[in-house]
């Protein structure tokens, strides 16, 4: 048990190549009917009817990107952040998961090179505060010349971003340069034996708690929020974290029992599956706790400037169907199917909820860019599942790739006999 070892297989390795090609060519083709018309009921006539620039096919596709973008790297991200929780709880039941979250951390270099080159690609697709001409001294939007300071400075208003992605390029490097250092003392941990590098750990993972609890609600802001920059809310940071969190969770619950169904993990037990159970069925309730005090406050206050972001999901033709069935796979189904004591200590229950859940907050993140970015001409289809696919299969080959360079189990972990005698 304490030299296991995971073996990445050729067959998976294949099976994820197939799943990739596979997306690549749905979104092909998802490309190729928006160009006939087939994704696009609105059409340019219509849009220029309406004094509006003619819908673009590559709008929708940079749409695409950074959803998955936002949400794979939030799946890193929390990768190392519970990874630092856990550390800085001196919690001893989690022995046995760690590996995983290291290894789903390995995405983030991958996600930060995506989220700049599509920035850097899509900017005037996907945020309409990025456009000069708002900024012009006679006329303009006079709200966003009262931001302008927060994107562009010490620039130009309306010239390259400066600040907005320097701060993007900051928290990437923070968060891997953490990451590095804590999975070092991981490993090392390993070889050495004792609590030296487990201490180490400890004060590197208070030192990334802090800068992450500053760094993504204002990535959050960055993201996701400016992309509807005349609307704000308070809330928002812990809204996306509380998205990211519970992915995650259910994320390394869903590679546990996978694991654990191949032979791995034998150090993992019921009693394990239970606590991470516990995790992600409260943190779906934190969640729509999130969710609810958000919609409740701007929904009782009815201001105008504020409703109107849940006016264009809740209310529209387009979007109405995803803003019901994001709290249905969110909250309703995880509290009804992970409720019962049974369904949080057997591997077929975490063998369908955490995919709900991720689906779930997949279509969360959409909720949050897609009606911002594409208005009326946003949908859900062959590009979509495609860039699912892709990024899925792509993540997934990373985080496997990563699961069998190192062993599965911190053989030396200082908690062990904790772990290995957790009772619950």
């Amino acid at each position: 048990m304490s030299d296991e070892k995971y073996i990445f297989s050729a067959g998976a390795k294949k099976n994820i190549l197939i799943t990739f090609v596979a997306g690549l060519v749905l979104a092909a083709i998802g490309v190729v009917m928006m160009n006939m018309g087939g994704h696009d009921p609105h059409g340019a006539e219509a849009a220029a009817e309406s004094g509006h620039e003619a819908f673009k096919w590559t709008k929708r596709l940079y749409a695409n990107l950074w959803i998955n973008n936002v949400f794979f790297t939030g799946l890193a991200a929390i990768g190392i952040f519970f990874i630092a929780i856990q550390y800085v709880a001196q919690a001893g039941w989690s022995v046995g998961l760690k590996r995983i979250p290291m290894a789903m951390a390995s995405w983030l270099p991958i996600g930060a090179g995506l989220m700049i080159l599509v920035f850097l690609f899509g900017s005037h697709d996907l945020f309409h505060w990025t456009h000069e001409s708002l900024y012009a001294e006679n006329g303009g939007d006079e709200i966003l010349k009262g931001k302008a300071g927060y994107f562009f400075a010490p620039f130009e208003n309306g010239g390259f971003p400066f600040f907005y992605f320097a701060r993007m390029v900051v928290f990437f490097s923070v968060w891997y340069i953490l990451f590095i250092q804590i999975r070092k003392q991981m490993l090392a941990e390993d070889i050495d034996g004792g609590i030296t590098s487990w201490k180490k750990n400890v004060t590197l993972s208070a030192i990334f708690l802090v800068f992450f609890g500053y760094s993504s609600s204002v990535a959050a802001w960055d993201w996701v929020m400016s992309i509807d920059p005349h609307w704000f809310s308070t809330m928002f940071g812990w809204y996306v974290f509380a998205s990211w969190w519970v992915s995650g969770l259910a994320l390394i619950a869903f590679i546990a029992v996978l694991l654990k169904d191949k032979g791995y993990l034998k150090i993992v037990n019921q009693n394990h599956l239970h606590d991470i159970g516990k995790f992600i069925w409260g943190f779906s309730i934190f969640w729509t706790y999130i969710w609810f005090s958000q919609f409740l406050l701007i929904y009782y206050a009815n201001i105008p400037e504020e409703t109107i972001y849940f006016v264009e999901r809740w209310k529209s033709d387009q979007y109405s169907g995803y803003f019901f069935l994001n709290l249905i796979l969110n909250f309703f189904l995880p509290f009804l199917l992970l409720l019962p004591r049974d369904a949080k200590r057997h591997s077929r229950f975490l063998k369908v909820v955490p995919p709900i859940i991720l689906f779930g907050h997949w279509i969360d993140f959409y909720l949050m860019v897609t009606p911002g970015t594409l208005k009326e001409n946003g949908g859900f289809g062959l590009l979509e599942i495609g860039l699912i696919m892709v990024y899925a299969s792509a993540f997934i080959y990373t985080v496997l790739h990563s699961l069998a360079k190192h062993p599965l189990v911190a053989k030396n972990h200082p908690m062990m006999e904790e772990t290995l005698h957790h009772h619950i």
